[in-house]
């Protein structure tokens, strides 16, 4: 068995897609438009993992609502500074600031994404 990829729906697919492309830096790999729906392909630098940003024709207006079993996505980066930097001149803002966590001997930060699913940065300087 294999994991191919994670999909969640975003109400702004430019905001969305700047996000995920410019800040976390995946890859834009495929989009598949179907009668209802485009869905967008994204994947890491190794291509290993995939998220799919589904773009509704009929977005409520609102935006979705996530359940209370969704936790995060979580990504890694070789700077936890360096990341902050590009974070803050893109204007998004932690919600849990970076710091130290024994346990994975590695910096963790959580912040949200435009349609306010929690983004957990990893680090390990």
């Amino acid at each position: 068995m294999k994991f191919l990829h994670a999909m969640i729906r975003v109400k702004n697919i430019d905001e969305a897609m700047k996000f995920y492309t410019e800040l976390l830096d995946l890859n834009r790999t495929g989009e598949v438009k179907l009668d209802d729906s485009t869905l967008y392909y994204l994947s890491d630098e190794d291509g290993q993992t995939q998220l799919e940003l589904t773009y509704n024709n009929e977005t409520p207006a609102e935006g979705y609502q996530n359940g209370n079993a969704f936790g995060h996505f979580a990504f890694e980066t070789n700077s936890m500074e360096e990341f902050t930097e590009k974070m803050n001149k893109f204007g998004y803002k932690y919600i849990y600031e970076p710091f130290f966590m024994p346990e994975v001997n590695m910096y963790i930060a959580f912040l949200k994404d435009p349609d306010g699913n929690e983004i957990e940065i990893m680090s390990k300087k």
